[in-house]
């Protein structure tokens, strides 16, 4: 085989249905472009909205700085509690239970903020960003949106929208808890259309309201990324 002919079949998923492959995990990927982009120095890190850690994680495994994992929701940190102690992380990453608009870490304390995925479920995305700026050490860089990394494969990019499009029910097979009328009663990630607010324009649009300056990340990484840094005054 080719050196071309490989690299076609990387991007397809090689000789196997892809429908049958298990999709690789994108936090490594993630980590990767969050390192290049922001260059940080070992210190303070933080992974904001993080769910269950994947991205803090993928970050403590190629460094030696303390991992802070900031999200609301108790029960996905507290298996990122149950994974620390299994990988004998206990001593750097550290879980705390708060949400992106009211972030209680002090002033320039801390040298990287990542976040991947949660900028478009936050109740107000200007007042984050606000405390992601806030939080930051003079020189200290944050990348914020959502995507798969540059190095994730492209098959499996492919493979999970597919995957997400055919476990949609459709519209004749709704239960009534899934039509709009009930869903109104849901908390409010869960109303919010999934795929609304993911234009450059909506990220631009929170920038201005937060009266930051940042810089959408064009063209990699894939997705939508926010990068900006404090200033050293």
């Amino acid at each position: 085989m080719s050196e071309a002919e490989r690299a076609k079949a990387n991007a397809d998923g090689g000789e196997s249905d892809p429908a049958s492959r298990e999709l690789p995990d994108w936090f490594d990927a993630v980590a990767e472009d969050v390192l290049e982009y922001c260059r940080p120095k070992q210190g303070l890190w933080v992974d904001l909205g993080c769910g269950s850690g994947g991205l803090g994680f993928a970050l403590a495994q190629v460094s030696e700085s303390a991992i802070l994992l900031i999200d609301p929701n108790a029960d996905a940190l507290a298996k990122a509690v149950e994974r620390a102690r299994a990988s004998g992380l206990s001593a750097r990453v550290v879980p705390i239970v708060s949400s992106a608009e009211h972030i209680p870490l002090a002033e320039k304390s801390v040298d990287l903020v990542t976040s991947r995925g949660s900028i478009f479920f936050w109740k107000d995305p200007p007042q984050g960003l606000r405390e992601v700026y806030r939080i930051l050490r003079p020189g200290g860089r944050a990348l914020v949106g959502g995507g798969f990394g540059t190095s994730y494969p492209a098959w499996a990019h492919k493979e999970f929208f597919r995957r997400c499009r055919d476990s949609r029910p459709k519209k004749e097979n709704r239960t009534e808890e899934e039509k709009p009328a009930e869903r109104a009663e849901r908390p409010y990630e869960t109303v919010r259309p999934w795929n609304e607010p993911r234009r450059p324009e909506w990220l631009a649009e929170q920038v201005q309201a937060a009266g930051i300056e940042a810089a959408l990340v064009e063209p990699t990484p894939p997705g939508l990324w926010l990068l900006f840094e404090r200033g050293r005054t």
